[in-house]
């Protein structure tokens, strides 16, 4: 992969793209350290103190703790995701979404569009929820009157426009950089965060061990267990099922024949890649956030339900009862995206259309059922693998009581956003090869 991106600087046309990716992240990150007009940094970090235990430790993770220290990307891409949730939720209720969804890129745009204007939308309430929630905390200091108004309503459009901002950057980079836009942006959030993370673990597990021997135990323990989970994500993203297809032979007027050949269709064991954990841990985390902000920053009881840092505590277990819902929306979301994505009655028509058909399948209607029937199978075992890969981790910080921010979800969005990335980079390549030979 290094070799790859390497080779691929060495490349005019794919070194511009990767320069413009890299200029537009470092934008990014420098705007998440860049503090809200007005506020006073002591006040922050005491409103703000200690997010992981009110259930905002993924949301600040998502955010590159430009969350926590109250930014002017504190919303970050945040919102732009909750907007794509619900504008995929909503195709199920509107037949006219379903519709644009299958009119192609005319469609993509559509839906495109409005999605923005619904991250408008929500970025509005959620930083006038903000503003005023922390506001009565005294993140602004101590001003009040007509002063104390201009204040939110100033830092409410800061907000917006930092949250629309990083939306336009990540289509951006989609379109003139490396790789999707918005993965990448939340692949640099994440990592952005992990190197403190890891001086936690050090600092808990190693530094403060009571022994030498107990230091290198633990030290071994924490490596171990992020290989694991990195090299069983590599392989589950790398796992796929072939579907044999066999071409009839043609043979022209002239004499000669053509087709005849056996391929297959590749069906990748975790179809929907990443997207399940982005749209259920957002999901997940929404009436968390919302109640933080309603109760001015302190969450009620029922919200460690919600949080994972309170699962697989050994003195408290009736929280973990909330990773049966976040377990449900990994699999439903598996389920629902993959549907949208791949039509089995789309790909079983271009194979007969090309003469081809499915060893010991009819054509037809008994190949599509033969498509949906693999694919059932297919995303069920890809969404037990994401669900394993996200609770792993969940039940080591909760049984050793690690404060973590990344945990598996994070993880996983950090390999797949990497394992994509270096994949279209390849593409781009080899494209750009044939380009060449041809060209000669």
């Amino acid at each position: 992969m290094f070799r790859t991106v390497i080779n691929a600087f060495k490349v005019k046309e794919i070194r511009k793209k990767l320069i413009y990716t890299i200029v537009m992240l470092v934008i990014v990150r420098l705007g998440c350290q860049i503090p809200l007009p007005g506020t006073d940094s002591a006040v922050v970090a005491q409103v703000l103190g200690g997010l992981s235990d009110r259930g905002f430790g993924f949301f600040n993770a998502l955010t590159g703790s430009s969350f926590a220290s109250m930014s002017i990307f504190a919303l970050n891409i945040t919102v732009y995701i909750t907007a794509s949730i619900i504008i995929q939720l909503l195709t199920i209720a509107f037949p006219k979404l379903e519709e644009m969804q299958k009119e192609g890129e005319d469609g993509r745009q559509k839906i495109g569009k409005i999605t923005r204007y619904l991250t408008v939308g929500l970025a509005l309430i959620e930083s006038t929820a903000m503003c005023i929630g922390f506001g009565n905390q005294g993140i602004f200091g101590s001003i009040s009157g007509g002063m104390y108004v201009w204040t939110i309503i100033c830092n409410v459009l800061v907000l917006t426009a930092g949250a629309v901002l990083v939306m336009w950057m990540g289509e951006q980079i989609t379109e003139h950089g490396v790789g999707n836009g918005i993965s990448i942006i939340l692949l640099i959030n994440i990592v952005s965060s992990m190197p403190a993370d890891f001086i936690s673990l050090y600092e808990q597990f190693v530094k403060g061990a009571s022994s030498i021997g107990m230091a290198v135990l633990a030290a071994v323990i924490i490596i171990v267990v992020v290989i694991a989970v990195v090299v069983f994500i590599i392989y589950l993203n790398g796992g796929e099922r072939r579907i044999a297809v066999q071409y009839s032979q043609k043979i022209t007027s002239s004499g000669r024949s053509y087709g005849g050949r056996a391929s297959h269709i590749p069906l990748k064991v975790n179809t929907a890649g990443v997207i399940p954990i982005i749209f259920a841990a957002s999901l997940f985390q929404f009436p968390v956030i919302i109640a933080g902000f309603v109760n001015g920053g302190s969450n009620p009881e029922w919200t460690k339900y919600f949080s994972s840092s309170n699962w697989f505590n050994p003195s408290n277990m009736k929280y973990t009862v909330g990773l049966i819902l976040y377990i449900a929306l990994i699999v439903f979301f598996a389920y629902f995206y993959t549907q949208i994505t791949f039509n089995p009655a789309q790909v079983s028509d271009n194979i007969k259309k090309q003469g081809g058909f499915v060893p010991g399948i009819r054509p037809g209607r008994a190949t599509e059922e033969y498509f949906a029937n693999v694919l059932k199978y297919l995303i069920f075992i890809g969404a037990v693998g994401l669900v394993i890969i996200a609770v792993i981790p969940m039940i080591v910080s909760g049984v050793f009581n690690a404060s973590l921010s990344f945990a598996g979800t994070s993880i996983i969005i950090v390999v797949s956003v990497i394992l994509e990335t270096a994949k279209q980079i390849e593409s781009m390549m080899l494209v750009r090869n044939y380009s060449g030979f041809l060209a000669k």
